[in-house]
């Protein structure tokens, strides 16, 4: 399924407001803070792991040491194809395994694989080499295939606002993506490949979400308080889409921390 059709739209009704390069107005009551917010981090590290795939734990291991990285958003897909193996993954949707394909098809792969880790959605490395990771964070960066686009999020007593910044001379369009995620949870598997191991999994993918458009200018993104309290934890993503609907690279990303 494409990725434009596949993300559904967000169903609580995201208010947009242009910026169109004028200062925004003040808030009604003062946005409440954590601790500092990074609007650019290093770089975006999608993982596709499965609890039924033996080649997997390693990965998940350098995994979890990313996602208690301030710079890096870093976000679990479980896929399901490794079930018939004998365990069903707990943590797997098929929305993540077709997030997966629709990369494939980006990339133009001819497979998938796990452990898959994607890097600012620009390529794929194996997600279990930290060389391999590190290296593809650290090279973006320096060839200006990061963080592009600055997320700011801040948030009063009702809801959120997610501030995406200017693109100046560099792309006009992306989606606004929102993807919620589990809190870290440890399962004791019972079957398959991993039978008798107890992982503990962070960051695990539950529901993707296309908020809005941007179009390479400043502009504002408001989502109820609401609907980030009820969920284990919360990224926006600011990624292009090809003209096939397929995923292209992200150029934005931030958490956005709940009260």
């Amino acid at each position: 399924m494409a990725f434009r059709g596949r993300l559904r739209l967000a169903a609580v009704a995201l208010a947009l407001t242009a910026l169109g390069g004028v200062a925004l107005a003040a808030e009604p009551e003062k946005a409440a803070t954590d601790k500092p917010q990074i609007d650019r981090p290093l770089g975006v590290v999608e993982l596709f792991t499965s609890q039924g795939c033996s080649s997997c734990p390693p990965a998940d291991e350098l995994f979890a040491e990313l996602a208690g990285k301030d710079d890096i958003v870093a976000l679990a897909y479980h896929v399901n194809y490794w079930d018939y193996l004998g365990w069903q993954d707990t943590l797997s949707t098929k929305e993540n395994t077709e997030r997966q394909y629709d990369y494939m098809r980006a990339f133009g792969s001819r497979s998938v694989y796990t452990p898959q880790a994607v890097i600012n959605g620009r390529s794929h490395v194996n997600g279990a080499s930290r060389k391999d990771v590190d290296g593809a964070l650290a090279r973006m960066d320096r060839t200006g295939e990061g963080m592009r686009v600055a997320i700011k999020v801040s948030r009063t007593s009702d809801r959120v606002m997610i501030d995406a910044g200017d693109a100046g001379n560099g792309p006009a369009d992306a989606h606004v993506v929102i993807v919620y995620f589990d809190p870290p949870q440890m399962v004791k598997i019972g079957q398959g490949e991993n039978s008798g191991r107890s992982l503990t999994y962070w960051n695990a993918v539950s529901d993707i979400q296309t908020a809005g458009m941007w179009h390479g200018k400043a502009q504002r993104y408001e989502l109820p308080m609401t609907e980030i309290a009820k969920k284990g934890g919360c990224a926006v993503l600011l990624q292009s889409v090809g003209k096939d609907g397929m995923p292209g690279p992200i150029l934005g990303a931030a958490f956005i921390h709940k009260p």
